[in-house]
C-alpha cells in the first residue's frame, strides 16, 4: 500500500487525481495540499492548508512518509503581474523539488504542459525529445520551460529519485467551466453565451490548431505513473487535434476567416484594459504550440484517453452554459461578478 501526496489538490487536475487516487486499491492513504481546505472529502483523504509561495511552509514535513509526490500546483493570475505568479509557480515548484529530496520521497510526478515546448509543426506531431525552450514572452510558458531546467538539475543531483514529467494538452472537463470562465475569459464573462443561437459567426484564425484532453483522462496517466517504474516526459492528448472545423461543429457556428493580427489586437486591448484576463501574449504561443506524439504514453503506460477531443469540448460547452463547478474554492460555481 502507499501513500500519495498532491499539491494543488483542489484545482482542475488535482480534483481528477486525488478522487481516482482515493478509488485505488493500491493506495493507502492520500494527503491533499492546497491553499483553502475544501468541504469535498473523499475516502483515504486528508488535507493540509499549504501555500506554495510562502517560504515558511515546511513542505518536507509534509511530504515525510510519502511514497509519491504529485505536483500540480499552479497560478494562472494575475497575468498583468508576472513576478506573482513566479513566486508561486517557479519558486514554489523549487521548494516542492527540494523538500522531496529532503524527505527522502522515491518519486516525484510533475506537472510540465504542452505550453514547455518551442513552437514548432501543425501539420505533424513531435515527441518528447521535442525542445522545451517554451515561448518566452508568454509567463506560462516561460515558467512551464524554465521548470523543465530546473528539473534537469534535480534529476541530475538527485538521482535516487524517479522523475516522470507529464505533458498534457489543454485540460477540460464539465467541473472545470467555471474556473476557466474566469481564469482565461474574466468574471465578468457569463458562460451562458456558449450557445449556437448566440455566436454570430466563429474566428477562424491561421494557425489555430490545438490538442485537448479531458482532465480525468489526465489522472488516469498520473496514476499510471505512480504505480509504475518509469522515469522522464511523457505527452498526453486525445484525438483529433482541435481547430476552427471541430469548433463551428461543436458549437453550431459558421466559420469567418480573421486575420491573426486583428484578433490579436482585440485581445490586447481587452488585456490592456483589464477586461480580459487572457494576455495577448499566450494567444501568441497557443498559435505556435506543436502538435504532440503521445506513443511513448501508449507503449510505456498502457494509456489510453476515453473521451475523444469533440467529447471533451462537448462536456465542456454545457458546463459553461450551466454554470458547472465542484465543492472546493477553486472550482465551485459561480454566477457571473
Amino acid at each position: 500500500m502507499s501513500r500519495i501526496v498532491v499539491t494543488g489538490a483542489t484545482g482542475n487536475v488535482g480534483t481528477s487525481v486525488v478522487r481516482l487516487l482515493s478509488e485505488d486499491p493500491e493506495v493507502d492513504s492520500v494527503l491533499g495540499l492546497a491553499r483553502r481546505i475544501p468541504d469535498w472529502s473523499p475516502r483515504k483523504t486528508e488535507w493540509s492548508a499549504v501555500d506554495l509561495a510562502s517560504e515558511r511552509t515546511d513542505l518536507a514535513k509534509e511530504f515525510a512518509g510519502a511514497d509519491a509526490v504529485v505536483h500540480l500546483a499552479w497560478a494562472f493570475q494575475p497575468t498583468h503581474d508576472p513576478a506573482t505568479t513566479w513566486r508561486t509557480n517557479v519558486l514554489g515548484s523549487i521548494r516542492v523539488f527540494e523538500a522531496v529530496a529532503a524527505a527522502g520521497v522515491p518519486a516525484l510526478v510533475h506537472a510540465s504542459s504542452v505550453g514547455a515546448y518551442s513552437p514548432g509543426p501543425k501539420d505533424a506531431a513531435v515527441d518528447e525529445s521535442w525542445p522545451t525552450h517554451g515561448w518566452p514572452d508568454a509567463a506560462y510558458c516561460r515558467e512551464k520551460a524554465y521548470l523543465e531546467r530546473a528539473l534537469d538539475t534535480f534529476e541530475r543531483d538527485h538521482p535516487e529519485v524517479r522523475v516522470v514529467r507529464m505533458r498534457p494538452a489543454f485540460l477540460f472537463k464539465r467541473e472545470s467551466a467555471s474556473e476557466q470562465r474566469r481564469i482565461f475569459g474574466g468574471r465578468f464573462l457569463p458562460g451562458s453565451l456558449a450557445r449556437p443561437e448566440l455566436l454570430p459567426f466563429l474566428p477562424d484564425i491561421p494557425g489555430l490548431r490545438v490538442q485537448a484532453l479531458h482532465t480525468d483522462d489526465a489522472a488516469k496517466a498520473y496514476r499510471l505513473a505512480i504505480h509504475s517504474d518509469v522515469r522522464g516526459a511523457f505527452n498526453l492528448a486525445a484525438e483529433p487535434p482541435v481547430d476552427a472545423e471541430l469548433l463551428g461543429e461543436t458549437l453550431g457556428a459558421r466559420r469567418v476567416r480573421m486575420p491573426r493580427g486583428a484578433v490579436r489586437s482585440a485581445v490586447a486591448a481587452a488585456w490592456g484594459l483589464h477586461l480580459l484576463p487572457a494576455s495577448p501574449h499566450l494567444f501568441d504561443a497557443v498559435l505556435r504550440l506543436p502538435l504532440m506524439d503521445c506513443t511513448r504514453a501508449r507503449t510505456e503506460l498502457r494509456w489510453r484517453p476515453d473521451h475523444t477531443a469533440h467529447e471533451v469540448l462537448e462536456e465542456f460547452l454545457k458546463g459553461l452554459q450551466q454554470g458547472a463547478g465542484a465543492d472546493t474554492e477553486p472550482l465551485r460555481g459561480r454566477k457571473v461578478g
